[in-house]
């Protein structure tokens, strides 16, 4: 609903407040607690779009590491892409869909957690819906095949191999960059296989200090791996590989989104 970790954190602790209060008169228990939690998430959205309009550059949600088995495949499910979808539909659309279409829940109740009539949950969960299969088609990568891709990705990038990038991205792949305004970061997309060849050149010539691999994970479930970039800044980038090819890049460099990594990798002492 979100996107932050920190702030799905805060909706669960005043959820938690809430239910223990009310525990002993409350019949369905569950029916209430998403009731509760739906609704502290429209309002934590309300506030949220407001300080979006003032974000630096480009917002992406707050990266959840995962890993995968060898022989798993990883689907684009509940991922960094659906997050994506979502930010285009508004509060009420994507409550509707995730309620209806993510965890099964009966329109009755979800028209009682919006206030709304059945009726029209059902027209924001269609409409919601719609949107996120136009913006969001699935694909599947094999496991193994995506940590080959994450590990020749970084390898490429960071020597400025232009011929193995070639190899590697779609013709019109799109960079996102999330600096927050806090660390260095492309305020704007980069859009296209030429300009992007362009980019990772002029980065190994800019720079003398190599990016360092620490794994390669999925990363709100795409491929990809964390790093510890030029400049010694944390970073995620996640990969939406799409038949074979790279079609997106999604890099998370503020440190405000990357706390529970940096304790994870403990960065603090480099």
């Amino acid at each position: 609903m979100l996107g932050s970790v920190s702030e799905a954190e805060d909706i669960v602790q005043e959820a938690w407040l809430r239910w223990s209060a009310k525990v002993e008169s409350v019949d369905a228990p569950a029916a209430y607690l998403t009731r509760i939690v739906t609704r502290l998430c429209l309002d934590q959205l309300k506030s949220a779009s407001a300080r979006r309009e003032t974000y630096i550059g480009a917002w992406l949600p707050e990266p959840l590491m995962g890993t995968t088995e060898p022989d798993e495949t990883i689907a684009d499910d509940v991922t960094l892409t659906l997050m994506l979808a979502m930010e285009r539909l508004s509060p009420l659309e994507r409550a509707a869909f995730l309620l209806h279409d993510v965890f099964g829940v009966a329109l009755t109740d979800i028209a009682t957690t919006l206030g709304r009539e059945p009726a029209t949950v059902r027209q924001l969960a269609s409409r919601a819906r719609k949107h996120v299969q136009d913006a969001r088609p699935r694909f599947t990568v094999e496991a193994s095949e995506a940590d080959r891709i994450a590990r020749a990705f970084f390898t490429a990038s960071r020597d400025g191999d232009t011929d193995t990038l070639s190899a590697l991205l779609a013709r019109d792949v799109e960079i996102y960059s999330d600096g927050g305004g806090k660390v260095i970061a492309f305020r704007n997309i980069v859009r296209g296989i030429d300009r992007a060849l362009r980019l990772f050149a002029g980065l190994r010539r800019k720079y003398t200090s190599m990016p360092t691999l620490l794994r390669t994970a999925t990363i709100d479930g795409l491929p990809g791996y964390v790093s510890i970039d030029r400049g010694d800044v944390l970073q995620t980038t996640a990969l939406d590989v799409r038949e074979g090819q790279i079609a997106a890049i999604y890099i998370v460099r503020n440190p405000d989104k990357l706390r529970h990594l940096a304790a994870a990798f403990d960065t603090s002492s480099r």
